[in-house]
């Protein structure tokens, strides 16, 4: 993995509590709420100055459309967060994926490293099929009753991605700290 696995330790216990509290709303409400996404963003933009110290380490050099620029990895790493807004409000035009989760995704991208993509897509086809498999057991099971009132139950094709969203940070941050660079 690219991502460093000391900033994989600084990002979790912020990030993990977030994504536990997302993954509620969702399955209880269908809402991804704008505070947890903007407490998200905040955890990479606070922790990201320890994680990433943007002065005091080697510039990376790369291009933005064909302008070639060199930044700290902390700007490079800033940078996923409006591209991947833009492409999740197209997502969300044609109707592919809430606006809730497109905002998660948005804030969740920072703390990607383009170089793991593949395998953050990877872990993010395991979540959404974890997630939608467990959240139909439980939908058909006794484990409904310790929760009647979610929303997510009886929400027909719709599907809490809040629950897959937040899995997948956290597994992704947790395999960069146990294989991180």
């Amino acid at each position: 993995m690219a991502l460093p696995a000391y900033a994989a330790l600084w990002f979790l216990p912020f990030a993990l509590p977030i994504c536990l509290y997302v993954a509620y709303t969702d399955l209880a409400e269908l809402k991804i709420r704008n505070h947890a996404v903007m407490a998200l963003a905040g955890v990479f933009v606070a922790v990201g100055l320890i994680a990433y110290p943007p002065f005091t380490s080697e510039w990376a050099s790369g291009r933005i459309g064909p302008i070639p620029m060199a930044l700290p990895t902390y700007a490079w790493q800033l940078l996923h967060l409006p591209l991947i807004l833009l492409v999740g409000i197209g997502f969300n035009a044609a109707g592919a994926m809430g606006a809730g989760d497109a905002k998660f995704l948005a804030a969740a991208a920072p703390f990607v490293w383009t170089a793991d993509l593949i395998l953050a897509m990877a872990i993010l086809a395991a979540s959404l099929l974890g997630a939608f498999a467990t959240h139909r057991i439980a939908k058909y099971s006794g484990l409904r009753r310790f929760a009647p009132d979610w929303k997510s139950w009886d929400s027909g094709k719709k599907f809490p991605m809040g629950l897959a969203l937040g899995l997948w940070l956290v597994t992704y941050l947790a395999l960069g700290i146990a294989r991180g660079s």
